[in-house]
This record gives C-alpha cells, sequence and structure tokens, in this order.
C-alpha cells in the first residue's frame, strides 16, 4: 500500500506542476486550472493520509484502503471532467450563437453595399 500512496502522491506533485507551469506560460487559463489544482491537492491529502484512506473504505462498504483511494481519486477527476464538458458546451453554445450574429451581419453588410451599387 506504501506504493500506492508514494505514487500517488508523485502523481499529485507532477500534476500540480503541470497545472502551475501551463498557467504561467499561458496553455490553461487561470479558473480552468483551479479545479485541477483543486483535484491534484485533495488527491495528495487522501494518499497522504492512511486514517483517512480507513476510513472512507469503512464508509464506502470497501474491503480495502488502496481500493477507497483509487476510487474517491477517480470520483474527484470524474467531477473534474464533468465540470470542464459543461464549459465546453457552453463554449459551442456561444460559439454557434456568434457565428449566427456574424453571418445576419454579413447578410445586411451584403444589403447595403447592394443598395450603395445600385445608385
Amino acid at each position: 500500500m506504501d506504493g500506492l500512496m508514494n505514487f500517488l502522491t508523485g502523481l499529485s506533485l507532477v500534476l500540480i506542476a503541470l497545472v502551475l507551469f501551463s498557467v504561467r506560460r499561458s496553455h490553461i487559463r487561470v479558473e480552468y486550472s483551479v479545479s485541477w489544482l483543486g483535484a491534484a491537492l485533495t488527491l495528495l491529502v487522501v494518499s497522504r493520509s492512511e486514517a483517512l484512506m480507513n476510513r472512507a473504505a469503512a464508509i464506502l462498504g470497501l474491503t480495502t484502503a488502496p481500493l477507497a483511494l483509487l476510487t474517491l481519486v477517480g470520483c474527484v477527476f470524474l467531477i473534474v471532467l464533468f465540470r470542464l464538458s459543461v464549459l465546453i458546451s457552453a463554449l459551442k453554445d456561444a460559439n454557434i450563437a456568434l457565428a449566427q450574429r456574424v453571418a445576419v451581419l454579413e447578410f445586411h453588410l451584403r444589403s447595403l453595399n447592394e443598395k450603395i451599387q445600385t445608385r
């Protein structure tokens, strides 16, 4: 179990470093990095606390603490991915609305150009 805990601790530290590096280089926006940092910090805290893992295993009705750890980690990252899916959906809807507005503006611009040319 110590090997799994150490691996997940290392993974969380790498994830924190990657997110901070990406924010610094403007590869990811700050508002999106918050959920990734929260997930990585949750992973770090859970992977370092054996008592917390044992308690989570008891609450979830699981037989082993590592299984509880992996279940919690999976749930945290599913929540992050769901949040990002909602944001992507909203951006797609906004993009479609913007494209429609541009099309309407182009239509009006062409109409005005035709009126000017016919005079």
